[in-house]
């Protein structure tokens, strides 16, 4: 369940910031980078900030 919620989360992330990147300002193409790093990383590490961040605020048991 909570990885369903990281992968719907990491792509909203990416959409809106493409978006904002064409649309406002190119330095959110920068936050679209760090999304993709931070999935890149998590594969190796089996680490995710994110799975952290939901599990404290959904009080999520492992």
């Amino acid at each position: 369940m909570i990885n369903k919620l990281i992968k719907r989360i990491a792509g909203i992330f990416i959409i809106i910031s493409v978006l904002l990147g064409m649309y406002v300002n190119q330095n959110w193409l920068w936050f679209t980078l760090f999304v993709g790093a931070n999935l890149l990383q998590s594969s190796f590490t089996n680490w995710c900030l994110m799975e952290d961040l939901l599990r404290k605020v959904f009080k999520i048991k492992e």
